[in-house]
């Protein structure tokens, strides 16, 4: 049985010789009335639902079209298959907290959450470094591209992502599994995250703060210097390139990708690493569901409307 999925009561005290054992967390969501709890239960289903066919047409199209049979479009399909694991780790149990009277999530299904949603977050960024990393091999090394990235290498990469997505915070988290809780077992969220649930420890522990800090910096930096890097090289080949014609189509493969990193990337720095980053819960709640929901959702239609190739595919594949 795996850490997080053993149910065992979670030791809460209001003082540190007043104990009671209780069993989950408190989960806040969105605080609103009855009939703002519905609109956002139909504005969280629809943009689930959006999230899971746009993601969804992209791994069909790749499937079913041999000419995206490609190291760059498996890529581009393993990734939305990610995105549609990464919004499923927080919109269901949000839509299902939306009509609860008591909000509580369980021990065990609070540190589930948060395992899976940042191991995806994890895997995430990793995806879009070796992504990066085709696209610098595709327009840099052209002539050699077929024989550097070869479908093993492809697949090695792939495994790799899901491997170190799944490890990267297993340890802390296990960590945080096994320490005490105090007061309060509310967390204005909507979703287990480090900050609020270090802050209802019954000590501080500044010690894993500064553990949690430095290894979410060290998983955005490696990454994002591999990313840079390898567009700095990319425009650098670019604009060697004679033809207008080329330099447009090699912006055009890549445009999508940068758009992408940007809009991941700008809004989980601007949430774990920014100097005011303790921000107040309700930034906190809006800056998370941009990044866990929003670019799930906006992905399928920037790689689709930047992609002549994906274009025509999903074209084919929807009977457009």
């Amino acid at each position: 049985m795996g850490p997080f999925t053993a149910h065992r009561p979670m030791k809460i005290s209001n003082t540190p010789n007043n104990s009671s054992t209780i069993t989950g967390f408190i989960l806040l969501g969105f605080p609103c009335p009855r009939e703002g709890q519905i609109l956002l239960f139909v504005l969280f289903s629809i943009v689930y639902l959006l999230t899971l066919m746009g993601n969804g047409s992209i791994i069909c199209a790749v499937h079913w079209d041999q000419r995206l049979h490609t190291p760059m479009y498996i890529l581009l399909a393993n990734f939305s298959f990610l995105e549609i694991c990464y919004v499923t780790s927080t919109v269901p149990n949000m839509l299902a907290n939306s009509f609860s009277d008591t909000k509580v999530i369980s021990f065990s299904g609070c540190f589930l959450q948060f395992y899976f949603f940042f191991s995806f977050g994890s895997t995430e960024c990793f995806f879009l470094a070796i992504m990066a990393f085709d696209r610098y091999l595709a327009i840099c090394q052209p002539l050699h591209y077929p024989t550097l990235m070869t479908g093993r290498l492809c697949t090695n990469l792939v495994v790799s992502c899901w491997a170190l997505g799944f490890l990267w915070f297993l340890i802390p988290i296990i960590i945080i599994s096994q320490m005490s809780f105090c007061g309060s077992r509310i967390i204005d969220h909507f979703l287990c995250d480090p900050g609020p649930l270090l802050a209802l420890t019954c000590t501080r522990a500044p010690g894993m703060e500064f553990y949690w800090t430095t290894i979410i910096s060290l998983l955005l930096f490696m990454p994002f210097v591999c990313i840079m890097g390898s567009y700095t090289l990319v425009l650098r080949a670019v604009l060697r390139v004679p033809s207008a014609a080329g330099r447009r189509k090699a912006f055009s493969t890549c445009g999508s990708h940068l758009a992408v990193v940007s809009l991941f990337y700008g809004s989980v720095m601007a949430m774990y690493l920014s100097p005011t980053s303790e921000h107040e819960a309700g930034i906190q709640k809006l800056v998370t569901l941009f990044y866990s929901v929003g670019t799930p959702l906006t992905n399928p239609v920037i790689y689709s409307l930047r992609n002549k190739g994906m274009k025509n595919a999903l074209q084919k594949f929807l009977g457009i």
